[in-house]
């Protein structure tokens, strides 16, 4: 057991955050004495959890001046509560700058969690932003000591840029003993959850359900293309076979998943960030024991060549994305069964928050 301090920050309301919130669960129960900081950017939902949290009141409109204004207090907040006995730890590259100039400040350890490659998502491709996340990364990055990030893919493009291993650390669930009757829909349900983002395959899957029959697409989540998306749905006479379910608590949502004959994580190449992403999604199907369609992006093949629970798209055709979602139905939940238990048993964060431990041992050796 550990009386170490731990500081994690995020620039997050940390509502819907699973990956910090199974972070901050583990090493509050391994002994490490937590304290949680994001902010109220998109709300600031009421929330419990046994260790404390605060959420960083933002006063900004844009989200330029909101990152700015974050990192500022956090600074400011860092400063306060740090001392010799703290090890902070930085949720991905818009919450580094503090932990650094406080790490280096007071001579203390800071671990790095990189979600995904921050400089390279689609939202900030060919803009000045995008110069300003590359040139922070490059500055810091290879200084870091203790990196942690969530895919192999992830890891190897970390290797190449900057040098430095982080330790992969994949976002999955924690295990779910499975002991449930697989319900037989009708109509058939296939699920995507997550953010409605552009390179998500949404559209595609949306344009999809003109060629299966039987089946009710719901999306799960909230993000910049959800009107676009309805309205697609509305043109194409769709409004039977797509359900918008909104952004849901973690706990409703997982209890929808369990439910689904069908997920999907068949994301489109929106540059490295996405490319060598292992979404989430993926793991919380497994976990639920629900056969997915997926896109031959890197992590995802790795998966499906491991264990068979799903097919790959042959391309973002609507007519691809269909020919899938039937294979699947038309194979059924039950018979990809074996193989769901297999993967889940192994893809679970008891078996991934061992790499976490390992390496808050080697920033607790450190001091």
């Amino acid at each position: 057991m550990s009386n170490k301090k731990v500081i994690t920050s995020a620039f997050s309301n940390l509502y819907t955050d699973q990956r910090i919130e199974k972070v901050c669960r583990t090493l509050y129960e391994n002994g490490y004495d937590i304290e949680l900081i994001g902010n109220d950017w998109n709300g600031a939902e009421e929330m419990s959890r046994p260790y404390p949290f605060s959420r960083i009141e933002l006063k900004s409109k844009s989200l330029k001046t909101a990152y700015l204004e974050f990192n500022w207090k956090l600074y400011h907040q860092l400063k306060k509560k740090a001392n010799k006995n703290t090890i902070l730890y930085a949720n991905d590259l818009d919450a580094l700058l503090p932990n650094y100039l406080i790490a280096k400040k007071l001579n203390i350890p800071l671990i790095f969690d990189s979600h995904e490659i921050f400089s390279e998502m689609p939202a900030i491709q060919g803009k000045m932003s995008q110069k300003l996340w590359r040139y922070l990364e490059k500055t810091i990055v290879p200084k870091i000591k203790l990196m942690i990030t969530a895919s192999s893919g992830y890891a190897v493009w970390f290797k190449a840029q900057y040098g430095i291993n982080p330790v992969v650390v994949q976002n999955a669930p924690r295990k779910l003993n499975f002991n449930q009757e697989i319900s037989d829909n009708n109509p058939k349900i296939l699920l995507y959850q997550g953010a409605i983002n552009p390179f998500r395959g949404i559209d595609k899957a949306i344009l999809a359900m003109h060629d299966v029959e039987n089946v009710v697409f719901q999306i799960a989540g909230d993000g910049p293309r959800k009107t676009e998306y309805e309205e697609l749905v509305i043109k194409e006479d769709l409004q039977d076979k797509v359900q918008f379910l909104g952004k849901l608590h973690p706990d409703d949502l997982r209890k929808i998943t369990l439910t689904a004959d069908c997920g999907m994580s068949i994301e489109e190449n929106g540059g490295e960030s996405y490319f060598y992403s292992l979404p989430n999604k993926v793991l919380d199907c497994i976990q639920a024991r629900v056969p997915l369609i997926l896109s031959s992006l890197p992590e995802m093949l790795t998966i499906k060549n491991r264990f068979d629970v799903g097919e790959i798209i042959k391309n973002h055709e609507p007519s691809s994305i269909a020919e899938a979602i039937n294979t699947v139905l038309n194979k059924g939940r039950k018979n990809y069964l074996p193989e769901l238990e297999r993967a889940a048993n192994i893809l679970c964060w008891e078996n991934e928050e061992i790499k976490l431990l390992e390496v808050f041992q080697k920033a607790t050796e450190s001091f």
